[in-house]
């Protein structure tokens, strides 16, 4: 699958309505951000059952403030709607499938139990 562009239009029912997005924060300008692109690309392409999402954020500056994005590139995976990575970085191609794996085998469900669990303590 080919990656898709978001916007600040897009971007909340993209994340929403897809059981894994991983988002790639970016800019034309961007030395790191070029370097990156063929390699999210490529992922983009062996993994057609995850969305993957572009975001420039030259031409969307306030989705990019809103995701507090203060380096790019940055890579933000999201699984059922949540935030479940985010770093900055052109990351290489076997890094990005760590991720890729790491996020397909978290059970996001039973991580947000845990956390939940963890700031409400039982008495």
């Amino acid at each position: 699958m080919a990656t898709t562009d978001l916007t600040a239009e897009t971007f909340e029912q993209t994340v929403l309505s897809n059981d894994i997005v991983l988002v790639d924060f970016w800019a034309a300008w961007c030395g790191p951000c070029r370097q990156f692109a063929p390699v999210f690309d490529a992922a983009s392409a062996e993994h057609p059952e995850i969305v993957f999402g572009k975001v420039d954020t030259e031409a969307e500056q306030a989705l990019a403030g809103a995701a507090q994005i203060t380096s790019i590139p940055t890579l933000m995976a999201f699984k059922k709607g949540h935030l479940v990575f985010s770093q900055p970085g052109a990351l290489p191609a076997p890094a990005l499938q760590q991720v890729i794996d790491a996020v397909v085998a978290l059970d996001v469900d039973a991580a947000i139990a845990q956390a939940e669990a963890g700031e409400h303590p039982e008495s």
